[in-house]
Parts: C-alpha cells; structure tokens; sequence
C-alpha cells in the first residue's frame, strides 16, 4: 500500500522530507501545507500542490500521515497536538526537558482521534536515544556522553531568529576537544554541560537594533545557550550567506564501561554521525518514522509514540523476513 505524505511547513526541513519521500518507493506526497501564501512556493515534486495550512483538516481523508517540519520553540508545542487529532503526525520536536509534557499532548490528541503520533524523531534526541539506550542496557554501570557538531543546530538557530530584530542567524555547537578525548579514555570523567560543548553564533541583526540586548537574551535563553559558554557574532546578511549558507553537523554518542568480575576490563562504544545536511538526514528520520506511524496505526495502536517504542523492522521498507536475510 502506498503511504500518503503531507508535509506541514516548507523550510529546509520541509524540502529535505520531500526529498526523502522520492526516495521512498512505498511513499508518494499528497501535499505542502504552509503558512505563506500556497502560490510563492515551488515543489520540487511534478503535480503536487501547496495549500494553506487552514486546508489541512478537509484533507484529512487523503494524507495518511503528516510530517510536522515546524520548530521546537513556538511552532510544534501547538501544532503537534493540533494535528494529532487528525492525522498520524511525526515531529522532531528537540528541547529535550520538555520532551515529557509534549509527549504527553501529543498523547492525549492521538487518543482522540484514533490515531498515532511520533515525536522527537531527529537524531537527537531520537537516534543517539536509541544509541544511548543500547549501550546502557548492554553496560548498564556504566557513564554514557553525548557531543554535538561541530555544526548548525536548527532548532538553536531557529530560537534566536525568533528573536525580536534579528533578521537570520546560524547557531554551531562545538565539542570541546579535551573533554572529547577524556571521555574516548575510558575515564568516565564527571563533565559539566559547559565543560563539554560551546556555542558560536552568527547574527544578522535589523538597522538600528539593539544588539547588546540581542547577545543578552541569546547567552541568557533557558533550554539553549543559558548553560553554556556563548560567542556571538554579529555580521552582515551578505557574509552570513557567502560563509554559514551550508547545514553541516553531527556527533557522537559515547558509553564507556566495564565488566569482569573485579571491573578488570574497560570497554568504550561509540556512535559517530558526520552529516553535510543537517535538515535532510534529519528529514529522513522523519519520513521512515512517518512508515512506522502509519504500520502501527494499521494494526490499531493509537497515542504517542517515540522512536524507543517503534520495532526497528516498521522503519524499514522491506519486510521483516526480508531484513533477516539480509542483516542478521
């Protein structure tokens, strides 16, 4: 059966899950809903149409599943449980304390309206939570780190274009490498937040605007830059897109532990992402997520779900006979 995608929101993420669909055989795109006007977009895919995003609930009946592509700090806290009522939704919703309470509204929608809802389904959180889970099953004494980049956060970029007079930005994390190598070590070195990452970021801010008061609510922004040690950079629109136009990013997630009756043995698992697009592997997420929605939905599962609860096979295209042949 081929599954019916919409995509809700046609920025970078947007386009990188219409990518993603095309290279999906069991997945056509039914339709881009937006908050702009339908007719300034052009879709990369022949005969689909855009509409307002105020169409989406008559469509209902036609989308299987719909992709929410907004961002973590305004847009998916309303939107996910909005549309959860009348869709299988997936998101990648990513302020990861607040990952409980927006579980639970999804959850809720999803029950009401019959149907399932994914989110928080990036690469992290999302993959790495999953890399995070398995090594601390298979080591559970063990200590378990996260790095991020070096590259551009979406989400963190997003967070101060929202920021009254900034016109763009790029927000990089980056690893802070004497950390990085203690925790490879087998250490397992206690670590603060600051002490593991920083972050730079480059801003374009409006004539005239008050760019003391931009830095200060950027390095004081709760969930974002408050915890850390912040640069900001303010530049002009023209250097911003010659030097920061690429989404490059990436990192790792590292467990280290031991076994052995007395802890005689260290052992270090590590998982590395090294990704030119952010937005479109992120994309890809999405779209083998929105497959696991649907399959589950099929069967008659409704409410939340997050990528802890999905059967690794309802990502796949192939069938699960299908995998065993060809990966165990």
């Amino acid at each position: 059966m081929t599954i019916r995608i919409g995509i809700l929101g046609y920025g970078n993420l947007g386009r990188g899950v219409e990518c993603a669909v095309r290279h999906n055989p069991d997945m056509t795109l039914a339709g881009v809903f937006t908050r702009r006007d339908p007719a300034s977009l052009t879709l990369l895919t022949p005969g689909v149409k855009a509409y307002s995003i105020a169409e989406a609930p008559a469509m209902a009946d036609q989308i299987d599943v719909m992709i929410l592509c907004g961002g973590s700090a305004t847009d998916l806290p309303v939107q996910t449980p909005e549309f959860a009522a009348l869709f299988n939704v997936v998101d990648s919703f990513d302020t990861h304390p607040r990952i409980p309470e927006h579980f639970a509204a999804a959850d809720e929608a999803s029950k009401k309206g019959g149907k399932v809802s994914v989110i928080s389904a990036g690469w992290d959180p999302g993959m790495f939570s999953v890399s995070r889970l398995y090594a601390q099953s298979i080591l559970p004494g063990g200590s378990t780190y996260t790095f991020w980049g070096k590259g551009v956060s979406q989400g963190h970029s997003d967070a101060i274009r929202r920021i009254s007079g900034v016109v763009d930005a790029r927000q990089y994390t980056i690893p802070v490498d004497a950390a990085l190598e203690a925790v490879r070590s087998g250490s397992e070195p206690v670590l603060t937040t600051r002490q593991k990452h920083t972050r730079e970021c480059f801003v374009v801010a409006e004539d005239g605007a008050d760019t003391a008061r931009i830095e200060h609510e950027i390095k004081t922004m709760p969930d974002y830059f408050a915890d850390y040690d912040t640069t900001v950079h303010f530049i002009s629109l023209e250097e911003l897109r010659r030097d920061h136009s690429g989404i490059p990013h990436g990192g790792f997630v590292i467990t280290s532990g031991k076994t052995g009756w007395n802890d005689e043995n260290t052992h270090v698992v590590e998982y590395r992402l090294k990704l030119d697009s952010n937005p479109e592997f992120t994309s890809s997420i999405l779209v083998a997520c929105a497959r696991a929605a649907f399959r589950m939905n099929q069967e008659g599962r409704t409410g939340c779900v997050t990528l802890f609860d999905i059967p690794p096979a309802y990502l796949s295209p192939k069938s699960g006979e299908e995998l065993r042949k060809e990966l165990l």
